[in-house]
């Protein structure tokens, strides 16, 4: 795979991304593009030459490898790269349709009091507002879709993401429940784990860029300049926008500390939209 080429079609989108998005693509190659080149193949390259298990059987080496690992880590951590940084090809479409457009009416001379020439059209920055609004939001909907679907098949196809020191099998053609041992165990659980975590930032990022457009296309950024002084204006809205992603991670961590407590998770249901109520009322207090 030319990850040459992704960072360049992805890095040509990030000229028009929010600063949330920015920090979304630095994410992106830096903790798992480069992690994924430069790491995986060591971590993972004796996956199954190195898969050992107590029987001389034939075959049944390679079919308990097959069951445990039906596909490999680092193909799957690639698939999940590429279906989550194809989204952003509906962004770089719509952005080369509007420059289309543009220098079509540019020289057939409807605007020239806003271009100088063509290579200003290409050098232009397009605001993310209107129909590219739109598509923009959905290129992120369905990052966040990517992500969690994929960290789902990650989970149903190796039962978790911790890698056990013993793998217990009787698919035949063995001849009964053998041992069988994986590699590196401990260092492949680190991977994983990590890449699990570059994962949920990733989507975090995306979910709070989400609120983020969502919120600025609303009346609440107005009300709050609006009944901000002007020195105060500025920090106000940093706080509102930073409040979000922040919000959303207090509210899984408060669910899952209730239903740690109460041992049912239905009461993280319960009680964490009496958190949000009584962070309502406090808008109020003088």
């Amino acid at each position: 795979m030319d990850w040459g080429t992704l960072h360049t079609f992805i890095g040509g989108v990030n000229k028009h991304s929010t600063s949330i998005g920015k920090v979304w693509i630095t994410v992106i190659f830096i903790f798992r593009v480069m992690i994924l080149v430069v790491a995986a193949q060591e971590v993972w390259g004796d996956e199954q030459e190195d898969f050992v298990c107590n029987t001389l059987q034939p075959g049944c080496r390679n079919v308990c490898y097959d069951h445990f690992f039906p596909v490999s880590h680092i193909r799957l951590w690639a698939l999940q790269l590429i279906f989550v940084s194809t989204p952003a090809l509906l962004v770089a479409m719509h952005v080369a349709y509007y420059r289309q457009e543009a220098a079509r009416k540019f020289r057939r001379g409807e605007k020239r009091n806003e271009f100088k020439d063509l290579e200003d059209i290409k050098k232009q920055k397009v605001r993310i507002e209107g129909a590219l609004w739109w598509t923009y939001t959905s290129s992120i909907f369905f990052r966040i879709i990517f992500e969690a679907s994929f960290m789902y098949v990650f989970y149903f196809l190796y039962n978790g993401y911790h890698l056990p020191w013993v793998l217990k099998c009787g698919v035949d053609p063995c001849p009964n429940l053998v041992d069988c041992f994986i590699s590196r165990p401990t260092e492949k659980t680190v991977f994983t784990i990590f890449m699990i975590s570059a994962s949920v930032i990733c989507m975090l990022l995306n979910v709070a860029e989400l609120c983020y457009l969502l919120l600025k296309s609303t009346v609440a950024p107005t009300l709050i300049a609006d009944l901000s002084v002007a020195d105060q204006r500025s920090g106000m809205l940093s706080v509102f926008y930073f409040a979000i992603p922040v919000g959303s991670g207090l509210g899984y961590i408060a669910g899952s500390k209730v239903k740690d407590v109460a041992g049912d998770w239905h009461w993280a249901l319960r009680v964490t939209p009496g958190l949000g109520v009584v962070a309502v009322l406090l808008l109020f207090h003088p």
